[in-house]
């Protein structure tokens, strides 16, 4: 008997939280046909001798609605093993769109998610009206991996009440109409609805973004519509008040953003305060798994303003490179440095370096600001010196969010709380958390211990699948879809992030590769071999109910 394609000898994760067990897995018509000793041959065979095996990882946050238009091999997330995204998190899509609304929300989307308002207009093809629709028009695009979306409680307040959507409460009549337009847009396939209540989420013109301050009553007429149709809610910014509202009246599932912040304890606290919360309740929080904010480098951002660093600013990658050796320049650069208010603390800034692999992990001692003072040099000495030694490669890392990995680590002993929060699709420029899940088994699994590798899987494949509502994939067993991967796990790691302008219009963004995936299958494809893609497309818009 012969297989679409057999993965021999290797060590298989069920995905489950299982033991592994060496042994083979059989694929077949885009399903898992065998697992344990395979005797039939392979059209394709795949050599996993030292290998792990594990189900797709599923990506629970990502902002890719735009990029997917064009960039249906959604990068990066599909070079680090997720073979399921999710898109349309924090109130924020595309639809449902009047087409007089496009610009508007387009707008909102480069505000918010620092997405280039001219990529979104001119790289999506804007054929739609109510959230099915969107759905359709992405299903036609042939997106290389599995896509599931929410529709956004921003869309669907403009969608209703125009221009009053941005300050003012609904009528009841818009408050059920509201209602009426989720329920026909999870009819039309959104696993459900996403709302933000961060108010420095911000329209073009300043204002915080409709549905920031919304009476709380709105979600709750909106989650009657969620509930009844086993769909999710998800929340950036909420209270748990707010949180508890949404469950209480879905009875079902609901996910929001979270964190820990450096103090010491302030980890465990965390932990207590969701286990409270969840007491009872399906609600599951997701969280960066390293310290983020925003990054930057002679390649991207520039860390300074002055004339002389925006005269740099304006220049193009190899300008730069030039200027910083030029010793006038350099001296100016350095002069302007000493003289201008810090944007940032640099003690809370760190250098990545130049391996193969980015340094995330420096101690909090290890600071550029300890670094500068270890040198007997300003700051901005010590970057302009990283910077000229790199070759302008150099990046650094500013640690806004999740600042501690010691306190980070207590969080994620919780069962309430994942890895996750790459922001894939978002804030291009700014950060670049797509590889989370590289770093999750890099890190989290094999140097600091706190997963072991069973683990680590079930919290990138079942435990987030389910979340999703998914059943019949994230785990390798018999009959469910074929989305897999085989890596090396003493190996598995994030790339240095790099500058790209192949956006629509040259806009810039950071890529990262990966190190150590030998390939990645979805719905029974090989889409990637040795981290590269193969030109398959074969993902799917996954919609509720289906």
């Amino acid at each position: 008997m012969s297989h679409d394609i057999v993965i021999r000898g290797g060590q298989l994760y069920d995905g489950l939280g299982n033991k592994p067990a060496s042994g083979d897995l059989a694929i077949d018509d885009g399903l898992i046909s065998e697992v344990g000793e395979v005797s039939g041959r392979g059209n394709r065979e795949i050599d996993a001798e030292g290998l792990t095996v594990s189900p797709g990882f599923v990506d629970l946050h990502t902002h890719l609605d735009a990029q997917i238009g064009w960039d249906p091999f959604m990068t990066p997330v599909s070079w680090h093993g997720v073979t399921t995204a999710l898109m349309g998190n924090c109130g924020v899509t595309f639809a449902p769109c009047k087409p007089t609304d496009r610009e508007l929300l387009a707008g909102m989307m480069e505000t918010v998610e620092d997405i280039p308002k001219h990529a979104i207009l001119t790289g999506l093809p804007w054929d739609w009206e109510d959230y099915g629709g969107y759905l359709d028009a992405i299903e036609r695009l042939e997106p290389a991996v599995n896509v599931c979306g929410m529709v956004g409680h921003c869309a669907v307040r403009f969608y209703v009440m125009g221009e009053r959507a941005v300050e003012e409460q609904a009528t009841p009549e818009e408050l059920n109409k509201m209602a009426e337009v989720v329920g026909s847009s999870l009819d039309g396939g959104a696993i459900g609805f996403s709302t933000n209540r961060y108010p420095p989420h911000k329209l073009p013109d300043g204002r915080s973004i409709p549905g920031t301050f919304a009476d709380p009553k709105e979600l709750v007429e909106i989650a009657k519509e969620v509930g009844p149709r086993n769909g999710l809610m998800q929340a950036v910014g909420a209270d748990f008040n707010v949180l508890r509202q949404m469950s209480d009246t879905t009875k079902g599932r609901v996910l929001f953003s979270y964190g820990t912040g450096p103090q010491p304890g302030s980890g465990n606290a965390q932990a207590e305060r969701l286990k409270e919360l969840c007491k009872d309740r399906d609600i599951t929080a997701i969280t960066q798994v390293r310290g983020s904010g925003f990054m930057f480098g002679l390649q991207s951002n520039l860390p300074m303003g002055g004339e002389t660093w925006n005269k740099l600013r304006a220049m193009d990658f190899q300008g730069r490179l030039r200027a910083i050796n030029d010793p006038e320049t350099y001296s100016k650069l350095v002069e302007e440095g000493k003289s201008s208010e810090r944007r940032f603390p640099m003690t809370n800034v760190y250098y990545l370096g130049t391996g193969e692999t980015p340094d995330y992990t420096t101690p909090a001692e290890d600071n550029i600001g300890s670094l500068a003072e270890a040198a007997g040099e300003h700051w901005i000495e010590t970057f302009l010196r990283l910077s000229r030694e790199s070759q302008g490669k150099g990046l650094f890392n500013l640690r806004m969010f999740n600042q501690s990995l010691t306190e980070l680590g207590d969080l994620f002993k919780s069962e309430h709380c994942f890895p996750s929060l790459g922001d894939a699709g978002a804030h291009v420029s700014q950060i670049m958390d797509a590889g989370w899940p590289s770093f999750t088994l890099a890190y989290w699994v094999r140097e600091s211990g706190l997963y072991s590798l069973s683990e680590g899987i079930r919290r990138l494949t079942s435990a987030p699948a389910r979340v999703l509502g998914l059943k019949d994939r994230g785990s390798l067993e018999v009959g469910m879809k074929a989305d897999v991967n085989v890596f090396d796990a003493d190996r598995v790691a994030e790339r240095q992030p790099e500058l790209v302008h192949d956006f629509p219009g040259g806009a810039p963004r950071y890529i990262q590769k990966s190190i150590g995936y030998k390939a990645t299958i979805v719905n029974g494809h090989l889409t990637l071999e040795d981290g590269e893609h193969t030109g398959t497309r074969a993902g799917s818009v996954l919609r509720l109910g289906n």
